[in-house]
């Protein structure tokens, strides 16, 4: 049986987390507080509390070529620097190739680890039996 992993967050580094945990024959499940990924690249007119937000114009300031992942180049119709919106289009892009979306947990907030294995977990929602001994919390 795969060894279980915790994922705390769908931006970036949760993604990318999620899919070297499948790389490596690990049963990944990653959590999410909003209801879709991207993480800081996902500009909201109203922010969500507690979490962190980029301004409406941003754009990448390091090139499509530095920023986009070895395993995973960007579309070359991408222009050389990118504007949040498109950025966030490659994650989308990336969740989607790599079929990522499955391991996600959507609305999921308020997720407690423990080292005590196994560990009951509770969210203002619901109550979930998550059992790993492996966690990996992202940011950013």
């Amino acid at each position: 049986m795969a060894k279980r992993v915790a994922v705390i967050g769908s931006g970036v580094s949760g993604l990318t987390s999620t899919k070297c945990c499948l790389d490596e024959g690990l049963q990944p499940t990653c959590f999410e507080r909003s209801d879709d990924i991207g993480g800081l690249w996902r500009f909201k007119e109203k922010v969500e509390e507690g979490r962190a937000s980029i301004y409406q114009s941003v754009f990448t300031n390091s090139s499509k070529e530095m920023s986009c992942f070895s395993d995973f180049p960007m579309p070359e119709h991408f222009p050389n620097f990118l504007h949040n919106t498109r950025f966030l289009e490659y994650l989308k892009l990336y969740a989607k190739h790599f079929d990522l979306l499955k391991y996600i947990k959507f609305k999921d907030s308020g997720l407690f680890l423990t080292d005590s294995v196994p560990a009951p977990v509770s969210t203002p929602q619901k109550a979930l039996d998550v059992r790993t001994r492996n966690s990996v919390k992202r940011s950013g």
